[in-house]
């Protein structure tokens, strides 16, 4: 290979204007020591305005930005990419990021760049100590030992802060080095974070290319460059062609530049690299038991990442999944995905050992917001709430000026059929008054007691996202404490989900609950009332219907056993919290109110 190797790149690249306008003025990139140095050495900083310029001993990577215009100059690439791996920070948050944020840890893709989290650097520099994990092409270390770095620094964190969760944010490849950690220390504390798992790789369409890519590794050499650019090379086989340039694409996703420095060689080496890392992670799955966010890609062409996931979420007791199904392998690089939207959604972000649904909640930004309220525009346009608030004088005036501004304030109704009226509630008040409410709210929206014929819990994440909190008397007493603005319906899923010819009636437990509690913060109790859901529909098909019906009994004691069971204590018909879906049909518009029809009698 020549000493000086310089590749330009010319095209439109959001990728690397994002990587390197972060911060116009003044951004800094950490270069931290090889793994296999003292991880007590210090890391060396570098101050990086419009150019990212990145110097490590005798090796050199300039990547300069202009209008998007994009040359990578690589020098002395031979000994760049023969250099041990290393952790890097991409980001420095500095006095912006949050108290006692927890280190993630990024295990970067069968590339190795380290880059793949680019367009989330800034976001998750807010939230965690980021680092990223570099490996570079020419870095022959087997698949145990690469565990074995990560390991040390995982080992070496965790002694520093014990109290402190370690995330693993792995991609592909990365997914199995994280999977293979966390099954080799069961003792810490680590949250998994895995995209598009390379453990299916045996499975994969990429495995039977090892000997092609060895047979036909001079005719590979001479077209590496046209391959890359998913040219296909004269004389080779139509249907090899297509696959080897799927598998060089996702290795060259990480960081455009790198086909410059890559032979067929170093090729061969990363698939017998997936392979070994494949069949090393599968054999230890059983060990795995930290909380683990499953991500699949319903169109990764590379690996069947859809069935992977869910065959991983069957192996790994506490694990959650979330499938995206219009994106590709590099799940990262979707320009549509945000990995913190994602976290926050699945209440995947703590800061300590156990998670705390009030103090680690962070609230939602413009975009997440509105995201959050569009899910739910189909109530606001179907049945056009009108809201109504009562002045300290006593005027009812139209709007929320009426709600107080100043916690703690909790709001107490009563369930309408299937708690329609909630997401416009909170929406609104969100929107008019700037006011987060955070709802009180059933423990089946966050945690099932076992897998079982339960809706997924994704059906959840916008109300989760919107600071929903299981119900509990330590939230409820934290959520004072914070004086936040509370939601509560004391009639629960049983006043939700309630029978024919109970409209509009309350079914809430003869003790007080709530109310010492809330005298003892002095907070502002605020009682409402809907009007007119309950009237949208008729009830066909009730509990009481579904109950004499032997299979529907059965499916409605199953799923009520996957759910944390509340009020099992207490007496009385607030105490049925049976888990069904009741069936209405749509009523005609109007609504009879009382002594209407005696009037009519009369006319």
């Amino acid at each position: 290979m020549a000493a000086t190797v310089v590749g330009n790149l010319c095209f439109q690249s959001p990728f690397i204007h994002r990587l390197s306008t972060t911060n116009p003025s003044s951004s800094k990139t950490t270069i931290r020591p090889p793994l296999t140095a003292s991880l007590t050495s210090q890391p060396q900083t570098i101050n990086i305005p419009t150019t990212v310029s990145t110097t490590n001993n005798n090796n050199n990577i300039n990547i300069n930005n202009n209008n998007n215009n994009l040359r990578v100059d690589l020098q002395y690439s031979d000994r760049l990419t023969s250099s041990p791996a290393r952790w890097f920070s991409p980001v420095d948050a500095g006095s912006s990021r949050l108290r006692n944020s927890p280190l993630l840890l990024y295990l970067p893709g069968i590339g190795g760049s380290g880059y793949g989290l680019s367009l989330h650097h800034q976001r998750l520099g807010e939230m965690f100590d980021v680092w990223c994990l570099h490996i570079p092409a020419s870095n022959r270390t087997p698949f145990p030992e690469l565990v074995k770095m990560v390991e040390s620094t995982v080992k070496s964190e965790n002694y520093q802060s014990p109290k402190r969760p370690i995330y693993l944010v792995g991609q592909s490849f990365g997914a199995c080095l994280a999977l293979a950690v966390a099954a080799r220390n069961p003792q810490i504390d680590l949250v998994l974070v895995l995209a598009n798992s390379a453990t299916s790789f045996d499975g994969s369409q990429m495995r039977p290319l090892i000997p092609v890519l060895e047979a036909m590794s001079k005719e590979l050499d001479a077209g590496l460059g046209y391959i890359l650019n998913l040219v296909p090379l004269p004389g080779m086989d139509s249907t090899v062609a297509p696959e080897i340039s799927k598998f060089l694409m996702a290795i060259s996703s990480d960081l455009p530049g790198l086909s410059e420095v890559f032979s067929v060689e170093t090729l061969v080496w990363k698939l017998r690299l997936l392979d070994s890392a494949c069949s090393y992670t599968n054999s230890r799955l059983h060990a795995v038991k930290a909380q683990t966010l499953i991500l699949s890609s319903g169109k990764d062409q590379l690996l069947p990442s859809k069935q992977e996931g869910e065959r991983l979420h069957r192996l790994i007791p506490k694990s959650d999944i979330r499938t995206f199904d219009d994106s590709g392998h590099t799940l990262f690089m979707d320009q549509d995905f945000d990995l913190v939207t994602v976290l926050k959604a699945t209440s995947f972000y703590r800061r300590t050992r156990n998670l705390d649904y009030v103090l680690d909640y962070l609230p939602p930004t413009d975009y997440e917001f509105r995201k959050a309220r569009e899910s739910h525009r189909f109530v606001e346009a179907a049945f056009s709430p009108v809201m109504l608030s009562t002045l300290e004088n006593g005027t009812i005036v139209r709007g929320l000026s009426g709600i107080p501004s100043e916690g703690p304030v909790i709001f107490v109704g009563y369930h309408m059929m299937l708690g329609l009226e909630l997401a416009p509630l909170i929406a609104r008040i969100y929107a008019d008054r700037g006011i987060l409410v955070r709802g009180i709210a059933h423990p089946l929206m966050f945690n099932k007691l076992k897998q079982g014929r339960m809706p997924d819990n994704s059906n959840y994440d916008t109300h989760r996202l919107m600071g929903a909190v299981p119900v509990s008397p330590t939230n409820l007493f934290k959520l004072l404490k914070s004086k936040s603005h509370i939601l509560l319906y004391p009639g629960g899923m049983r006043e939700a989900l309630h029978r024919k010819g109970e409209e509009y009636k309350l079914f809430w437990p003869e003790q007080s609950e709530f109310v010492r509690m809330a005298a003892r913060f002095g907070a502002k109790i605020v009682p409402f009332g809907v009007v007119g859901e309950d009237d949208i529909g008729e009830l066909v098909f009730d509990y009481d219907d579904q109950m004499r019906i032997p299979y529907l009994r059965r499916f409605i004691q199953e799923i009520t056993e996957e759910a944390t069971q509340l009020r099992s204590d207490i007496e009385g018909e607030v105490a049925n919290q049976d888990v069904h879906l009741p069936v209405m049909s749509p009523k005609l518009p109007g609504r009879e109110t009382e002594g209407a029809k005696e009037q009519g009698d009369g006319a």
